[in-house]
């Protein structure tokens, strides 16, 4: 089994290889190139020229009628190019040519004091510019292996014909190395090409292993058990497809726990729902009950004509039994949800046109927040109730001129909200603690049904119903609920 760690180890160190030895091919270079030698000799010269002026100006009493001594002169060039190895000048003055010359550093086996034959037409003409101009100047003649410097720089006199100037000479031998370098920079490059080639390959067969693994992963769609996932035969990269598929495990079966303690937890409110709900029945049922048996009794003992009024009194009593029964069925029986791709923005227009009507009775406006395009698998008949019932009761508990928002939004960790908000005088505190539980109403004709089904039809969609009291006023019922995309 190969290691990526051994591989990547190694192309570092053949990289790290490659590196230094650039590096020092660089370096070599650096210290070596003729435009180096070149751009140093041309300081030095420069430098040694304007020595010569500034000391020779210091010597004068009266620059403007002093004469050139050429005593005086000597000295200077002596002084100032004693410090310059391979560094030679002299004074040119316009009219008389060459009036002094020193090469204190000249390697030969006598003193050197004739200016070089070779070179005094270009010396000479530099020196003329420059004093003509007043301003210092300095020119390279490059030959074949080596290059010709020489700086010149005009001294104060009173006919501005008088020059100083200095000169060098730079080895270009390194040129005679090139071809070498060249072939060494070849190789390099050459070795760094295969390098690169070499890591590619690495990169293009990790970039299959992950791509598989990608696919594998994707196969699952949530709904069903990821699939194992097979290794691929580099030891890192399988340590974490085990660690994937140990994680797999551990998950389905935790999952598989989940929705057992859900089930459980659904049984545990329904039954402790219907205990509850037992007083409440009872109650709700005999008033109506006991209002028909008085309107019945007093029909048969009175006038005939009372019976009409009585029998449509015994049916609005039937048509609420029928509607607590029917509420009643939904809270008790168990949801079966059949999920279906669900367009939450024509979902909420049509939730607030079914509660329009009765918006309109209170004088209440309506208002929806929900994204165009937002999708989501829901069973649309069991949410719509619902939604149906938070609206009824907000609408219900709004002021006139108030209004009542429904927003529809996915959540930044991947849930659904759907939110019922109203500024009516909001939930009392002594409801708020069994707000969800059957029967629990602040209205005398309300059954407290509406709160608990749309509780049951979060539970049923793997979500939670939640209320909270905004500090500006009001109620906000939030149905929080797993997102599953169409």
């Amino acid at each position: 089994m190969k290691s990526l760690r051994a591989q990547l180890t190694l192309f570092w160190l053949i990289l790290l290889t490659v590196c230094v030895g650039l590096a020092m091919v660089m370096v070599l270079l650096f210290r070596h190139s003729a435009g180096l030698q070149i751009e140093q000799a041309q300081a030095r010269a420069a430098a040694s020229c304007g020595a010569i002026a500034q000391r020779y100006a210091k010597s004068l009493n009266d620059p403007q009628r002093a004469e050139p001594q050429l005593d005086l002169l000597q000295v200077l060039l002596q002084l100032v190019l004693v410090a310059e190895p391979h560094v030679e000048g002299g004074v040119w003055r316009a009219g008389q040519g060459f009036i002094a010359y020193a090469y204190p550093t000249y390697e030969g086996t006598s003193v050197k004091r004739d200016v070089p034959e070779a070179e005094q037409a270009h010396i000479a003409a530099l020196s003329q510019v420059v004093a003509r101009r007043q301003q210092a100047d300095t020119d390279v003649v490059r030959a074949s292996r080596e290059a010709l410097i020489v700086s010149a720089c005009p001294l104060q006199s009173p006919g501005k014909d008088l020059a100083a100037w200095t000169m060098t000479r730079t080895s270009l031998a390194t040129l005679d190395a090139q071809r070498s370098l060249r072939w060494g920079l070849g190789a390099l490059l050459a070795f760094v090409l295969a390098s690169g080639l070499w890591l590619g390959t690495i990169v293009l067969r990790g970039r299959r292993h992950l791509q598989r693994l990608h696919d594998q992963l994707a196969q699952a769609d949530g709904s069903e058990a990821a699939p194992p996932i097979s290794p691929t035969g580099l030891r890192e990269l399988d340590a974490l497809i085990s660690g994937l598929n140990g994680y797999r495990a551990r998950f389905e079966a935790a999952r598989s726990q989940l929705r057992e303690a859900e089930r459980s937890r659904s049984r545990d409110q329904r039954l402790a729902a219907l205990g509850r709900m037992t007083g409440g029945i009872a109650h709700e049922i005999r008033n109506p009950i006991a209002a028909m048996r008085l309107k019945a009794e007093n029909a048969l003992a009175g006038p005939p004509e009372r019976q009409p009024q009585a029998l449509q009194l015994i049916l609005d009593q039937v048509g609420r039994l029928d509607g607590l029964v029917q509420s009643l069925l939904a809270v008790v029986q168990p949801l079966n949800l059949q999920l279906q791709p669900v367009g939450l923005a024509d979902f909420g227009h049509q939730r607030l046109a079914a509660a329009q009507r009765q918006a309109d009775q209170r004088g209440v406006k309506l208002a929806l927040q929900v994204p165009e395009a937002l999708c989501a698998q829901l069973d649309a008949n069991h949410l719509a109730r619902a939604i149906d019932n938070l609206l009824d009761n907000a609408v219900r508990h709004a002021p006139a001129g108030s209004t009542v928002a429904l927003t529809i939004a996915q959540a930044a960790g991947g849930g659904l909200t759907l939110t019922v908000r109203d500024h009516g005088p909001g939930v009392p505190p002594e409801l708020q603690g069994q707000l969800f539980e059957p029967f629990a109403t602040g209205r005398p004709d309300g059954t407290g049904l509406g709160l608990a089904l749309a509780r049951e039809v979060a539970l049923a969609h793997g979500g939670e119903l939640r209320h909270e009291a905004p500090a500006d006023g009001g109620a906000r019922f939030t149905m929080e609920l797993p997102w599953r995309a169409c």
